[in-house]
Protein backbone atom coordinates (compact mmCIF):
# COMPACT_ATOMS: atom_id res chain seq x y z
CA UNK A 1 0.00 0.00 0.00
CA UNK A 2 2.49 2.46 0.97
CA UNK A 3 4.66 1.96 -2.07
CA UNK A 4 1.85 2.13 -4.41
CA UNK A 5 0.87 5.40 -2.47
CA UNK A 6 4.47 6.78 -2.81
CA UNK A 7 4.54 6.29 -6.57
CA UNK A 8 1.12 7.23 -7.54
CA UNK A 9 0.47 10.16 -4.89
CA UNK A 10 4.49 11.30 -4.70
CA UNK A 11 6.37 11.57 -0.90
CA UNK A 12 4.51 14.47 0.15
CA UNK A 13 0.71 13.63 0.45
CA UNK A 14 -1.11 13.13 3.68
CA UNK A 15 -2.21 9.78 3.14
CA UNK A 16 1.24 8.71 2.98
CA UNK A 17 1.91 10.22 5.86
CA UNK A 18 -0.93 8.35 7.69
CA UNK A 19 0.43 5.06 5.88
CA UNK A 20 3.56 5.65 7.67
CA UNK A 21 1.34 6.17 10.80
CA UNK A 22 -0.38 2.72 10.95
CA UNK A 23 2.91 0.97 10.38
CA UNK A 24 4.18 2.38 13.21
CA UNK A 25 0.89 1.76 15.11
CA UNK A 26 1.78 -2.42 13.71
CA UNK A 27 5.45 -2.30 15.11
CA UNK A 28 4.33 -0.36 18.54
CA UNK A 29 2.40 -2.92 18.94
CA UNK A 30 5.12 -5.59 18.22
CA UNK A 31 7.26 -3.87 20.67
CA UNK A 32 9.22 -2.63 18.11
CA UNK A 33 9.60 0.73 19.67
CA UNK A 34 12.52 2.11 17.57
CA UNK A 35 10.84 0.86 14.22
CA UNK A 36 7.83 2.62 15.37
CA UNK A 37 9.84 6.16 15.81
CA UNK A 38 10.70 5.77 12.92
CA UNK A 39 7.32 5.58 10.99
CA UNK A 40 5.94 8.01 13.08
CA UNK A 41 8.97 10.70 12.77
CA UNK A 42 8.12 10.26 8.85
CA UNK A 43 4.51 10.59 9.42
CA UNK A 44 5.39 13.66 11.20
CA UNK A 45 7.78 15.51 9.13
CA UNK A 46 5.40 14.84 6.41
CA UNK A 47 2.11 16.20 8.10
CA UNK A 48 4.39 19.69 9.20
CA UNK A 49 5.48 20.49 6.01
CA UNK A 50 2.14 19.33 3.54
CA UNK A 51 -0.42 20.50 6.89
CA UNK A 52 1.15 22.42 8.88
CA UNK A 53 2.11 22.45 12.50
CA UNK A 54 -1.13 23.41 13.39
CA UNK A 55 -3.13 20.72 12.72
CA UNK A 56 -5.24 17.72 14.63
CA UNK A 57 -3.04 14.93 13.01
CA UNK A 58 0.24 16.30 13.44
CA UNK A 59 -1.05 16.89 17.67
CA UNK A 60 -1.83 13.14 17.22
CA UNK A 61 1.45 12.20 15.86
CA UNK A 62 3.11 14.06 18.73
CA UNK A 63 1.04 11.83 21.02
CA UNK A 64 1.98 8.48 18.87
CA UNK A 65 5.64 9.63 19.84
CA UNK A 66 4.94 10.38 23.35
CA UNK A 67 3.62 6.38 23.58
CA UNK A 68 6.37 4.74 22.15
CA UNK A 69 8.96 6.98 24.57
CA UNK A 70 6.32 5.87 27.69
CA UNK A 71 6.47 2.08 26.76
CA UNK A 72 10.69 2.63 26.54
CA UNK A 73 10.60 4.34 30.03
CA UNK A 74 11.68 7.59 28.37
CA UNK A 75 9.32 9.75 30.66
CA UNK A 76 10.63 13.48 30.31
CA UNK A 77 10.42 12.86 25.99
CA UNK A 78 7.11 11.31 26.55
CA UNK A 79 6.14 14.00 28.64
CA UNK A 80 7.47 16.70 25.81
CA UNK A 81 5.36 15.26 23.02
CA UNK A 82 2.08 14.83 24.54
CA UNK A 83 2.62 18.46 25.96
CA UNK A 84 3.02 19.29 22.47
CA UNK A 85 -0.01 17.82 21.30
CA UNK A 86 -2.00 19.15 23.83
CA UNK A 87 -0.54 22.58 23.00
CA UNK A 88 -1.89 22.15 19.61
CA UNK A 89 -5.31 20.74 20.41
CA UNK A 90 -5.81 23.87 22.33
CA UNK A 91 -5.17 25.73 19.81
CA UNK A 92 -6.96 24.31 17.08
CA UNK A 93 -9.91 22.84 18.79
CA UNK A 94 -10.19 25.12 21.63
CA UNK A 95 -10.35 23.63 25.64
CA UNK A 96 -14.20 22.97 25.62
Amino acid sequence: SLEIQLRVLGSEHPDVAASYSNIGIVYRAQGKYDEALLQYQQSLEIQLRVLGSEHPDVAASYSNIGIVYRAQGKYDEALLQHQKSLEIKLRVLGSE
